[in-house]
């Protein structure tokens, strides 16, 4: 039982026993509390009694569980499992399935294909690249698609006006598009400008801002990222580049890795696509280990985002002739 959970949660066994000691110590800690309010509240036990009680239990256990997971160290695992939770409740399916590979489940590429029907036998995919910095990943992107013909990058979307990957789109003749963080966050996310260029999947290599709603609205289930990592382990804010690859070797990782994973409103917290791993030596620096996880990245980052396509080519068929 205990294999079964560590492989469901993706969690050492170290972490699954500190999890299960959240679960009871946030329990008990929920029950004494709520035994207390229901003292405050006067009512008789009863059928009533037992209503309110439990819809009291429903409130306060979140909050019970948050806080004893932070002396745990487990308040990250936490925040994700109740948010999981809360949104189930509302209808969504935030379950992350870690997958070894492609193909991507149907449900989700069919949630990213327009309504209308029509030809789709000379479908062209437009992509657009974000990117912060150097854009090594970019550039491994750009190679790779570069004599594919159904595939067309349009546009390679930056942050940082100095950012190395506006030389890399300049050498490749790809139209580049500087954002500024108030109309990204505040405004129309750049929408518009997207959907002039017919942008149909946005990939993002190193791009270090969150991405707003209203992109995530304009193309769901269509916006892909890579982390350096093993999601959900050494995922969220401030979690990127040098201090992913310092955390795993300060906690003594015997194994570190790419997460290939659809974006959402959280950060690093998409379903996932595409996991690969490396072994994590105790000779290993940070440096060594970067340097093991951007092969990784140059690797097999293009060709999850072919197969992606591919997948999403194919549903897009099969409803076009139904």
């Amino acid at each position: 039982m205990f294999e079964k959970l560590q492989r469901k949660w993706k969690v050492n066994g170290i972490d699954l026993v500190l999890i299960l000691t959240t679960f009871a110590l946030g329990g008990s800690i929920c029950g004494i509390a709520g035994r207390k309010i229901m003292e405050l509240t006067g009512i008789e036990k009863g059928v009533t009694w037992i209503i309110t009680y439990i819809i009291i239990l429903s409130i306060i256990w979140p909050l019970c569980v948050l806080l004893t997971s932070i002396p745990l160290g487990q308040f990250t695992f936490f925040k994700k499992y109740i948010y999981k939770i809360f949104n189930r409740f509302k209808g969504k399916d935030f379950d992350n399935k870690i997958q070894a590979a492609t193909p991507i489940p149907e449900e989700t590429l069919r949630s990213a294909l327009p309504e209308k029907k029509g030809d789709a036998t000379n479908h062209i995919t437009t992509l657009a690249i974000f990117a912060s910095g150097a854009g090594s990943n970019a550039k491994k992107i750009i190679g790779y698609f570069e004599n594919n013909p159904t595939v067309k990058i349009a546009l390679i979307v930056c942050n940082k006006p100095g950012a190395g990957v506006l030389q890399i789109a300049k050498a490749h003749h790809i139209e580049t598009l500087i954002i500024e963080r108030e109309r990204f966050f505040n405004g129309d996310g750049y929408c518009p400008v997207l959907k002039q260029q017919q942008v149909s999947l946005i990939i993002l290599a190193g791009f270090l801002w969150k991405i707003p709603s209203a992109l995530l609205k304009e193309w769901p289930a269509s916006i892909i990222n890579i982390h350096p990592a093993l999601l959900p382990k050494y995922g969220g804010k401030g979690m990127y580049g040098a201090k992913v690859h310092e955390a795993v070797i300060a906690n003594k990782e015997k194994e570190s890795g790419i997460s290939i994973h659809y974006v959402d409103d959280i950060y690093d917290n998409g379903e996932i696509i595409s996991q690969v791993r490396c072994q994590v030596t105790e000779t290993d620096t940070p440096q060594m280990l970067a340097e093991k996880i951007h092969a990784l990245e140059h690797q097999h980052y293009p060709a999850v985002i072919e197969e992606v396509i591919k997948a999403k080519n194919t549903l897009n068929k099969s409803m076009v002739h139904q």
